[in-house]
C-alpha cells in the first residue's frame, strides 16, 4: 500500500499520541507500505509553530528530515502539477494544506491518512 501522511498523523506517529488510530498506525509501522510525507506539512508544521498553534513541538522542526529517513518514509516534493490540480479543485475548502494533500494523494494514487472529515469531499481514498 502506498500512503501520503495527513500532517497530524505524521505529528502522532512522531509523537507516539494515542489519538493515531490502531489500523492507521499499523499500516505506517508495516515495513511493506510505502509511506510519503508531503513538503506542504514540513510548511504547515513551521508556520503553526511559529504562530503558536503547535505548542511543545518545536524540537520536531530541526529533526523534520531525520524523522522521515529513520522511520523509512519518502519525501514528497510539491510540483507544479500538484499545485495547478490544488487550485482547480471545485471546492470551497480554502485550507492549502489540505488542498495540496488531496491533490498529491489523487495525482500519485495514494491513500491519505488522516481522520479529517474535510477530506470526504474529494475523489481521493482515504484510510484511518
Amino acid at each position: 500500500m502506498r500512503l501520503l501522511l495527513d500532517t497530524h498523523a505524521f505529528l502522532w506517529w512522531v509523537t507516539d499520541d494515542s489519538q493515531l488510530s490502531t489500523t492507521a498506525r499499523e499500516a505506517i509501522g508495516n515495513e511493506s507500505n510505502e509511506v510519503f510525507v508531503s513538503a506542504a506539512s514540513a510548511w504547515g508544521i513551521s508556520i503553526k509553530t511559529r504562530i503558536g498553534k503547535l505548542k511543545g513541538i518545536p524540537h520536531l522542526l530541526k529533526k523534520y528530515n531525520e524523522l522521515i529517513v529513520a522511520d523509512d518514509f519518502l519525501h514528497l516534493p510539491i510540483t507544479h502539477l500538484h499545485c495547478l490540480r490544488a487550485g482547480s479543485f471545485d471546492w470551497e475548502h480554502k485550507d492549502p494544506f489540505d488542498r495540496m494533500l488531496a491533490s498529491q494523494s489523487q495525482l500519485e494514487k495514494l491513500r491519505l491518512v488522516s481522520r479529517d472529515p474535510v477530506f470526504q469531499s474529494f475523489k481521493i481514498s482515504l484510510f484511518w
